[in-house]
Protein backbone atom coordinates (compact mmCIF):
# COMPACT_ATOMS: atom_id res chain seq x y z
CA UNK A 1 0.00 0.00 0.00
CA UNK A 2 1.26 3.49 -0.62
CA UNK A 3 2.50 5.71 2.25
CA UNK A 4 1.54 8.21 0.44
CA UNK A 5 -1.79 10.16 -1.15
CA UNK A 6 -1.39 8.85 -4.75
CA UNK A 7 -1.05 11.38 -7.70
CA UNK A 8 -4.36 11.64 -9.71
CA UNK A 9 -4.52 9.91 -13.08
CA UNK A 10 -5.27 12.62 -14.86
CA UNK A 11 -4.96 17.06 -15.15
CA UNK A 12 -8.33 18.63 -15.89
CA UNK A 13 -9.04 22.23 -16.16
CA UNK A 14 -10.01 24.67 -13.98
CA UNK A 15 -13.82 23.74 -12.72
CA UNK A 16 -16.50 25.29 -15.04
CA UNK A 17 -20.40 25.92 -13.95
CA UNK A 18 -21.00 22.38 -14.18
CA UNK A 19 -17.62 20.68 -12.46
CA UNK A 20 -18.05 17.91 -14.27
CA UNK A 21 -15.30 17.67 -16.80
CA UNK A 22 -14.76 15.60 -20.25
CA UNK A 23 -11.50 15.81 -20.20
CA UNK A 24 -10.71 12.57 -18.25
CA UNK A 25 -8.33 9.58 -19.60
CA UNK A 26 -9.40 6.96 -21.84
CA UNK A 27 -6.27 4.95 -20.73
CA UNK A 28 -3.79 5.02 -18.24
CA UNK A 29 -1.12 7.69 -18.27
CA UNK A 30 2.32 5.90 -19.22
CA UNK A 31 4.09 8.34 -17.12
CA UNK A 32 2.21 7.60 -14.13
CA UNK A 33 4.59 7.48 -11.07
CA UNK A 34 4.10 5.93 -7.52
CA UNK A 35 6.11 7.28 -4.43
CA UNK A 36 9.53 5.49 -4.00
CA UNK A 37 9.63 5.83 -0.30
CA UNK A 38 7.69 2.59 1.01
CA UNK A 39 6.29 -0.22 -0.77
CA UNK A 40 2.85 -2.11 -0.78
CA UNK A 41 2.80 -4.96 1.69
CA UNK A 42 -0.25 -7.42 2.76
CA UNK A 43 -1.28 -9.96 4.34
CA UNK A 44 -1.17 -12.72 1.73
CA UNK A 45 1.47 -15.42 0.88
CA UNK A 46 3.57 -14.23 -2.33
CA UNK A 47 3.18 -17.16 -5.10
CA UNK A 48 6.07 -17.87 -7.05
CA UNK A 49 5.56 -19.11 -10.38
CA UNK A 50 9.21 -20.27 -10.69
CA UNK A 51 11.40 -22.64 -8.81
CA UNK A 52 14.68 -20.17 -8.89
CA UNK A 53 16.30 -18.91 -5.33
CA UNK A 54 14.03 -16.38 -4.32
CA UNK A 55 16.53 -13.21 -3.62
CA UNK A 56 16.38 -10.37 -1.57
CA UNK A 57 14.10 -7.91 -3.28
CA UNK A 58 15.93 -4.34 -4.38
CA UNK A 59 15.53 -1.41 -2.00
CA UNK A 60 12.61 0.94 -3.49
CA UNK A 61 15.01 3.73 -4.52
CA UNK A 62 16.99 1.17 -6.43
CA UNK A 63 14.41 0.27 -8.82
CA UNK A 64 13.83 2.07 -12.39
CA UNK A 65 10.48 3.36 -12.49
CA UNK A 66 9.27 0.80 -14.66
CA UNK A 67 10.22 -1.41 -12.98
CA UNK A 68 8.82 0.08 -9.54
CA UNK A 69 5.40 0.32 -11.50
CA UNK A 70 5.17 -3.59 -12.13
CA UNK A 71 6.16 -4.06 -8.59
CA UNK A 72 3.40 -2.00 -7.18
CA UNK A 73 0.74 -3.81 -10.02
CA UNK A 74 1.61 -7.08 -8.79
CA UNK A 75 1.59 -6.45 -5.10
CA UNK A 76 -2.53 -5.75 -5.80
CA UNK A 77 -2.60 -9.46 -7.43
CA UNK A 78 -4.32 -11.04 -4.19
CA UNK A 79 -7.33 -8.01 -3.92
CA UNK A 80 -7.91 -8.37 -7.70
CA UNK A 81 -8.26 -12.51 -7.09
CA UNK A 82 -10.20 -11.64 -3.77
CA UNK A 83 -12.52 -9.57 -5.75
CA UNK A 84 -12.71 -10.58 -9.19
CA UNK A 85 -16.53 -11.31 -10.37
CA UNK A 86 -17.56 -9.67 -7.46
CA UNK A 87 -20.46 -6.54 -7.27
CA UNK A 88 -19.07 -3.61 -5.93
CA UNK A 89 -21.52 -0.91 -4.58
CA UNK A 90 -19.67 2.74 -4.35
CA UNK A 91 -21.59 6.26 -3.40
CA UNK A 92 -20.26 8.52 -4.57
CA UNK A 93 -20.84 12.17 -3.67
CA UNK A 94 -18.91 15.08 -1.14
CA UNK A 95 -15.60 16.76 -2.35
CA UNK A 96 -15.23 13.74 -5.12
CA UNK A 97 -17.86 15.11 -7.23
CA UNK A 98 -17.43 18.99 -6.37
CA UNK A 99 -13.38 18.41 -7.31
CA UNK A 100 -13.20 17.55 -10.80
CA UNK A 101 -9.51 16.69 -10.11
CA UNK A 102 -11.09 14.11 -7.67
CA UNK A 103 -13.95 13.25 -10.21
CA UNK A 104 -11.20 11.96 -12.58
CA UNK A 105 -10.07 9.89 -9.93
CA UNK A 106 -13.17 8.32 -8.81
CA UNK A 107 -13.76 7.88 -12.62
CA UNK A 108 -10.49 6.35 -13.26
CA UNK A 109 -10.48 4.07 -10.56
CA UNK A 110 -14.43 2.59 -10.85
CA UNK A 111 -12.52 2.31 -14.70
CA UNK A 112 -9.68 0.25 -13.49
CA UNK A 113 -11.48 -1.90 -11.01
CA UNK A 114 -13.97 -2.93 -13.85
CA UNK A 115 -10.92 -3.61 -16.58
CA UNK A 116 -9.35 -6.09 -14.00
CA UNK A 117 -12.99 -8.04 -13.08
CA UNK A 118 -14.28 -6.81 -10.43
CA UNK A 119 -18.17 -5.51 -11.24
CA UNK A 120 -18.56 -1.79 -9.83
CA UNK A 121 -21.87 -0.07 -9.67
CA UNK A 122 -22.15 3.52 -8.74
CA UNK A 123 -25.00 5.38 -6.65
CA UNK A 124 -25.17 9.04 -6.82
CA UNK A 125 -27.03 12.28 -5.58
CA UNK A 126 -26.33 16.14 -6.51
CA UNK A 127 -27.05 17.95 -3.70
CA UNK A 128 -24.90 21.28 -4.53
CA UNK A 129 -25.76 21.10 -8.58
CA UNK A 130 -29.34 20.78 -7.69
CA UNK A 131 -29.05 23.95 -5.02
CA UNK A 132 -27.04 25.58 -8.17
CA UNK A 133 -30.07 25.53 -10.41
CA UNK A 134 -32.50 26.18 -7.69
CA UNK A 135 -30.80 29.49 -7.37
CA UNK A 136 -30.51 29.88 -11.16
CA UNK A 137 -34.64 29.76 -11.10
CA UNK A 138 -35.29 31.64 -8.09
CA UNK A 139 -36.16 28.93 -5.99
CA UNK A 140 -35.17 29.13 -2.06
CA UNK A 141 -33.47 26.07 -1.31
CA UNK A 142 -35.18 25.18 2.03
CA UNK A 143 -33.75 22.72 5.13
CA UNK A 144 -34.88 21.10 8.03
CA UNK A 145 -33.01 18.79 10.50
CA UNK A 146 -30.05 18.89 7.39
CA UNK A 147 -32.97 17.12 4.79
CA UNK A 148 -34.21 19.28 2.35
CA UNK A 149 -37.95 19.98 2.00
CA UNK A 150 -39.24 19.66 -1.32
CA UNK A 151 -42.37 20.66 -2.55
CA UNK A 152 -43.50 19.82 -6.19
CA UNK A 153 -41.89 22.62 -7.70
CA UNK A 154 -38.32 21.71 -6.01
CA UNK A 155 -39.14 17.69 -6.96
CA UNK A 156 -39.22 18.51 -10.36
CA UNK A 157 -35.77 20.68 -10.28
CA UNK A 158 -34.06 17.74 -8.85
CA UNK A 159 -35.35 15.03 -11.50
CA UNK A 160 -34.21 17.09 -14.24
CA UNK A 161 -30.89 17.92 -12.37
CA UNK A 162 -30.10 14.02 -11.23
CA UNK A 163 -31.50 12.45 -13.85
CA UNK A 164 -31.22 14.49 -16.78
CA UNK A 165 -27.69 16.47 -16.23
CA UNK A 166 -25.61 14.92 -13.47
CA UNK A 167 -26.49 11.32 -14.71
CA UNK A 168 -25.56 11.24 -17.53
CA UNK A 169 -22.73 13.27 -17.09
CA UNK A 170 -21.40 10.80 -15.44
CA UNK A 171 -22.01 8.18 -17.40
CA UNK A 172 -20.57 9.92 -20.57
CA UNK A 173 -17.23 10.60 -18.52
CA UNK A 174 -16.95 6.93 -17.71
CA UNK A 175 -17.83 6.17 -21.26
CA UNK A 176 -14.57 8.38 -22.24
CA UNK A 177 -12.43 6.59 -19.80
CA UNK A 178 -12.83 3.16 -21.85
CA UNK A 179 -15.51 1.86 -20.10
CA UNK A 180 -19.16 1.47 -20.89
CA UNK A 181 -21.87 2.57 -18.62
CA UNK A 182 -25.55 3.19 -18.31
CA UNK A 183 -27.64 5.46 -16.20
CA UNK A 184 -30.61 4.70 -14.87
CA UNK A 185 -32.63 6.28 -11.88
CA UNK A 186 -34.83 4.61 -9.61
CA UNK A 187 -38.02 4.45 -11.86
CA UNK A 188 -36.62 2.69 -14.96
CA UNK A 189 -37.20 -0.76 -14.77
CA UNK A 190 -39.24 -0.06 -11.49
CA UNK A 191 -35.93 -1.01 -10.04
CA UNK A 192 -36.58 1.07 -6.75
CA UNK A 193 -40.17 1.58 -5.86
CA UNK A 194 -40.29 4.50 -3.33
CA UNK A 195 -42.73 5.24 -0.33
CA UNK A 196 -42.85 8.82 1.46
CA UNK A 197 -40.96 9.47 4.55
CA UNK A 198 -42.21 9.60 8.22
CA UNK A 199 -41.51 13.68 7.87
CA UNK A 200 -43.36 14.11 4.67
CA UNK A 201 -45.30 16.25 6.25
CA UNK A 202 -42.53 18.63 7.23
CA UNK A 203 -39.93 17.26 4.28
CA UNK A 204 -42.59 17.05 1.24
CA UNK A 205 -41.57 14.33 -1.22
CA UNK A 206 -38.99 13.57 0.04
CA UNK A 207 -39.16 9.45 0.40
CA UNK A 208 -37.84 6.04 1.65
CA UNK A 209 -36.99 2.66 -0.35
CA UNK A 210 -39.79 0.18 0.16
CA UNK A 211 -38.38 -2.51 -2.11
CA UNK A 212 -35.59 -2.97 -4.42
CA UNK A 213 -36.03 -5.27 -7.56
CA UNK A 214 -32.46 -5.39 -9.50
CA UNK A 215 -33.70 -7.46 -12.30
CA UNK A 216 -32.72 -4.75 -14.61
CA UNK A 217 -29.42 -4.33 -13.45
CA UNK A 218 -28.12 -8.17 -13.70
CA UNK A 219 -27.78 -8.69 -16.83
CA UNK A 220 -25.96 -5.48 -17.35
CA UNK A 221 -23.74 -5.96 -14.45
CA UNK A 222 -23.20 -9.93 -15.76
CA UNK A 223 -22.68 -7.83 -19.82
CA UNK A 224 -19.58 -5.81 -17.99
CA UNK A 225 -21.68 -2.45 -17.94
CA UNK A 226 -21.41 -0.01 -15.29
CA UNK A 227 -24.52 1.42 -13.58
CA UNK A 228 -24.57 4.18 -12.35
CA UNK A 229 -27.74 4.95 -10.46
CA UNK A 230 -29.33 7.90 -9.41
CA UNK A 231 -31.22 8.62 -6.00
CA UNK A 232 -34.73 9.63 -7.40
CA UNK A 233 -37.83 6.91 -7.72
CA UNK A 234 -41.45 6.94 -7.49
CA UNK A 235 -44.55 5.62 -5.79
CA UNK A 236 -46.33 2.94 -6.54
CA UNK A 237 -48.65 5.78 -8.07
CA UNK A 238 -46.13 7.41 -10.16
CA UNK A 239 -45.58 10.13 -7.93
CA UNK A 240 -41.38 10.64 -7.82
CA UNK A 241 -39.61 11.53 -4.74
CA UNK A 242 -36.33 12.66 -3.84
CA UNK A 243 -34.36 9.63 -1.67
CA UNK A 244 -31.03 10.14 0.49
CA UNK A 245 -28.16 8.61 -1.54
CA UNK A 246 -26.51 6.87 0.89
CA UNK A 247 -29.87 4.84 1.34
CA UNK A 248 -30.19 3.81 -2.04
CA UNK A 249 -26.61 2.31 -2.05
CA UNK A 250 -27.01 0.34 0.97
CA UNK A 251 -30.81 -1.34 -0.41
CA UNK A 252 -29.00 -1.81 -3.97
CA UNK A 253 -25.76 -3.60 -2.12
CA UNK A 254 -28.59 -6.01 -0.16
CA UNK A 255 -30.17 -6.42 -3.02
CA UNK A 256 -27.24 -6.98 -5.47
CA UNK A 257 -25.79 -9.52 -2.73
CA UNK A 258 -22.77 -7.21 -3.46
CA UNK A 259 -18.98 -8.19 -1.64
CA UNK A 260 -18.69 -4.37 -0.26
CA UNK A 261 -20.63 -1.37 -0.06
CA UNK A 262 -18.53 2.43 -0.27
CA UNK A 263 -19.57 5.40 0.73
CA UNK A 264 -17.11 8.34 -0.33
CA UNK A 265 -17.54 10.92 2.36
CA UNK A 266 -15.46 14.46 3.87
CA UNK A 267 -14.41 13.13 6.70
CA UNK A 268 -11.72 10.58 7.45
CA UNK A 269 -14.02 8.11 8.71
CA UNK A 270 -15.23 7.14 11.82
CA UNK A 271 -13.10 8.51 14.58
CA UNK A 272 -12.80 6.93 18.16
CA UNK A 273 -12.44 10.79 19.36
CA UNK A 274 -14.58 13.03 17.08
CA UNK A 275 -12.34 16.25 17.47
CA UNK A 276 -8.80 13.87 16.76
CA UNK A 277 -8.87 13.67 13.30
CA UNK A 278 -6.13 11.11 13.55
CA UNK A 279 -7.88 8.58 16.14
CA UNK A 280 -9.37 6.97 12.85
CA UNK A 281 -11.01 3.39 13.44
CA UNK A 282 -9.49 1.52 10.83
CA UNK A 283 -11.75 -1.47 11.08
CA UNK A 284 -14.56 -2.16 13.35
CA UNK A 285 -17.38 -4.64 13.88
CA UNK A 286 -21.61 -3.97 14.39
CA UNK A 287 -21.65 -4.69 17.67
CA UNK A 288 -18.50 -2.21 18.02
CA UNK A 289 -19.82 0.60 15.81
CA UNK A 290 -23.43 0.13 17.67
CA UNK A 291 -21.90 0.90 20.82
CA UNK A 292 -19.57 3.54 19.70
CA UNK A 293 -23.13 5.21 18.86
CA UNK A 294 -24.49 4.60 22.25
CA UNK A 295 -21.62 5.99 24.12
CA UNK A 296 -22.09 9.36 21.66
CA UNK A 297 -18.61 8.73 19.77
CA UNK A 298 -20.48 8.51 16.63
CA UNK A 299 -23.05 11.53 15.84
CA UNK A 300 -24.33 14.54 13.34
CA UNK A 301 -24.03 13.29 9.76
CA UNK A 302 -22.05 10.24 10.51
CA UNK A 303 -25.28 8.57 12.14
CA UNK A 304 -27.50 7.81 9.01
CA UNK A 305 -24.32 6.34 6.87
CA UNK A 306 -23.46 4.07 10.02
CA UNK A 307 -26.90 2.95 9.69
CA UNK A 308 -26.94 2.46 6.15
CA UNK A 309 -23.94 0.49 6.61
CA UNK A 310 -25.12 -1.87 9.51
CA UNK A 311 -28.58 -1.95 7.47
CA UNK A 312 -26.52 -3.54 4.38
CA UNK A 313 -24.24 -5.87 6.36
CA UNK A 314 -27.57 -7.30 8.06
CA UNK A 315 -29.00 -8.05 4.89
CA UNK A 316 -25.87 -9.90 3.58
CA UNK A 317 -23.34 -7.22 2.41
CA UNK A 318 -20.06 -8.91 3.46
CA UNK A 319 -18.33 -5.58 4.23
CA UNK A 320 -19.32 -1.85 4.57
CA UNK A 321 -16.73 1.01 4.64
CA UNK A 322 -17.01 4.77 4.91
CA UNK A 323 -14.04 6.27 3.12
CA UNK A 324 -12.30 9.79 2.52
CA UNK A 325 -13.41 10.91 -0.92
CA UNK A 326 -10.86 13.87 -0.40
CA UNK A 327 -8.16 11.44 -0.61
CA UNK A 328 -7.18 10.90 -4.64
CA UNK A 329 -7.80 7.38 -5.83
CA UNK A 330 -9.39 6.33 -2.34
CA UNK A 331 -11.53 3.57 -3.73
CA UNK A 332 -8.00 1.61 -5.08
CA UNK A 333 -6.19 2.43 -1.68
CA UNK A 334 -9.82 0.67 0.18
CA UNK A 335 -10.29 -2.21 -2.45
CA UNK A 336 -6.55 -3.36 -3.84
CA UNK A 337 -4.45 -2.37 -0.19
CA UNK A 338 -4.57 -3.55 3.33
CA UNK A 339 -4.05 0.25 4.33
CA UNK A 340 -7.91 1.18 3.28
CA UNK A 341 -8.96 4.86 2.89
CA UNK A 342 -11.02 5.07 5.80
CA UNK A 343 -13.47 2.72 8.46
CA UNK A 344 -14.41 -0.82 7.21
CA UNK A 345 -17.18 -2.24 9.09
CA UNK A 346 -17.85 -6.00 9.28
CA UNK A 347 -20.82 -7.88 10.22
Amino acid sequence: MLGVAPKTLTNLPPPSLFPFSSKTQTTLPSNLSFPSSTRFTHKYPTVSAVSNPVHEPKLAESLSPGQFRVDILSESLPFIQKFRGKTIVVKYGGAAMKSPALQASVINDLVLLSCVGLRPVMVHGGGPEINHWLSRLNIQAVFRDGLRVTDGDTMEIVSMVLVGKVNKTLVSLINKAGATAIGLSGMDGRLITACPSPKAADLGFVGEVEQVDPSVLRPLIASGYIPVVTSVAADKYGQPYNINADTVAGELAAALEAEKLILLTDVAGILENKDDPKSLVKEIDIKGVKKMMDNGKIGGGMIPKVNCCVRSLAQGVRTASIIDGRVPHSLLLEILTDEGAGTMITG
